[in-house]
């Protein structure tokens, strides 16, 4: 890292992937250049943010100057930035070193990686992952997405003492880099999707999540999920060793003879990875059928690295969830509090409650943003025992769904959580799951669940 020192390098997007970088290259005294294609009426928070850093990098707002890219010797992107932009084309020709962040922290770390790849479920399973190998007494780095960037591993104090650097690795990432070899993969799911500026066909997209397999050796290990890409001819092929997971029995199946990996028999997690282990899941502490089925890819990717059962075992029953995704937070007199403050959406409302067994409290509301309401009385009769809203779009959502159960509104967040815990008992679970935009009073959703934790320890 330090033939870094004193280069000259333009960091694209002021985004927290772009702060990051910022603060890796000042620790190499860096002569730092900043470029965002959006107007600085847009970029406010941002260039104050900017603004504090010492020494306070140069900027470029509004548009990319190709100037700049080729004042460069450095160039980093974030993720979003599309690799094939005309300035990043023209710093490569002119023998520039152009850098997605990713890359860039791929190129400078020297750790055994384990990529956690796919569409849904990274961040749960990468997390579960680093928890299990802390819990082994592994020193671990998890990262690789927005608001943990890969580049933070560079510097980390003792990152000399990190066994495993665990990251999350979408399409995009992938799309510059050609070399990605880590020592073991996992792929839950491979969406059809495109995306705009970036993927014109779903072809394009699936290509793209496949790359690293085009590294892995017969030392490596791959993790797949059975149940979604067992017919995926790449996957089957692969040259490294292949561990398969199911949340259906393997031996109900018929296949027990002809795969290694992780299903779910009578009850029991089984993995015959390595070695034949059992796990209980009935203390598991995260709900929901996808956090179970992200479980498994865990524990086989754990079981491929001979992680201790005792320890994996425990990651099953303490393992709190994702901030702000399901999150549990704690029980307290017997109710069980989660923080589900990232879903800002009905439909991502409904896809929570549906995960949720037992009596349930909601917590709802927010900033009125004149969402449609209608269609979601069905799921909350089924679902919530009493609701509790509050927020500029109280009245609305009162008026829309207020009946479909034992609805009480409230003139704070704060007095929102009191009078759920109030009106609990014990075997309730109290969810704070919005529905709704956090900013008619928070700055983001993540403020709104740090703070509802904050309230619940106080209770």
């Amino acid at each position: 890292m330090e033939r870094y020192s004193g280069k000259k390098v333009l960091i694209i997007g002021l985004g927290k992937t772009g702060f990051a970088l910022i603060n890796l290259f000042n620790q190499f005294k860096c002569e730092i250049r900043v470029t965002d294609i959006k107007p600085i009426f847009d970029l406010n928070k941002p260039v104050k943010r900017l603004k504090k850093v010492n020494p306070t990098p140069a900027m470029t707002l509004g548009e990319h100057k190709e100037e700049d890219f080729l004042a460069a010797d450095i160039v980093v992107y974030s993720s979003s930035v599309d690799p094939n932009m005309p300035q990043l084309q023209a710093a490569r020709n002119a023998g520039k070193e152009v850098y997605s962040e990713f890359s860039f922290a791929y190129a400078n770390c020297k750790k055994p990686i384990i990529a956690v790849c796919g569409s849904k479920g990274r961040t749960t399973i990468a997390h579960m992952i680093g928890f299990a190998l802390k819990l082994d007494k592994k020193n671990v780095f998890v990262g690789g997405t927005s608001s943990e960037p890969f580049c933070n591993f560079l510097v980390q104090p003792e990152k000399d003492t990190i066994d495993y650097v665990v990251v999350e690795v979408s399409p995009l990432q992938l799309q510059s880099m050609d070399n990605f070899s880590p020592v073991l993969a996992v792929y839950p799911n491979i969406d059809e999707r495109t995306i705009d500026g970036r993927f014109k066909t779903a072809g394009e997209y699936i290509e793209n999540s496949l790359k690293v397999l085009k590294n892995l050796t017969p030392e490596n290990y791959l993790i797949v999920n059975f149940d979604k890409l067992s017919s995926n001819s790449i996957l089957r092929n692969s040259q490294a060793q292949t561990f398969w997971y199911s949340r259906k029995s393997f031996v109900k199946m018929g296949v027990i003879t002809e795969i290694q990996g992780t299903h779910f028999h009578e009850k029991r997690v089984h993995s015959n990875t390595h070695y034949h282990s059992e796990f209980k899941v009935n203390k598991m502490r995260i709900v929901g059928q996808n956090n179970r089925e992200n479980l498994l890819g865990a524990i086989t990717a754990l079981k491929a690295l001979k992680v201790s059962d005792a320890s994996i075992q425990e990651c099953i029953e303490k393992f709190p969830g994702i901030p702000h995704r399901m999150e549990f937070v704690i029980e307290k007199s017997g109710v069980k509090f989660y923080n589900d403050a990232k879903s800002e959406t009905m439909a991502e409302m409904a896809e929570t409650l549906k995960n949720l067994k037992g009596s349930v409290i909601l917590i709802s509301g927010g900033k009125d943003t004149e969402q449609m309401y209608e269609g979601y009385n069905e799921i909350i009769n089924e679902k919530v025992r009493l609701m509790v809203l509050v927020g500029e779009c109280k009245e609305n959502m009162n008026r829309i769904i207020g009946d479909s159960t034992q609805t009480f509104l409230v003139g704070s967040f704060d007095e929102s959580i009191l009078l759920a815990f109030q009106k609990s008992r014990t075997g309730d679970t109290i969810i704070l799951c919005p529905g709704n935009d956090s900013t008619d009073i928070f700055r983001d959703y993540e403020e709104k669940g740090n703070y509802f934790k904050k309230l619940i320890f106080q209770l």
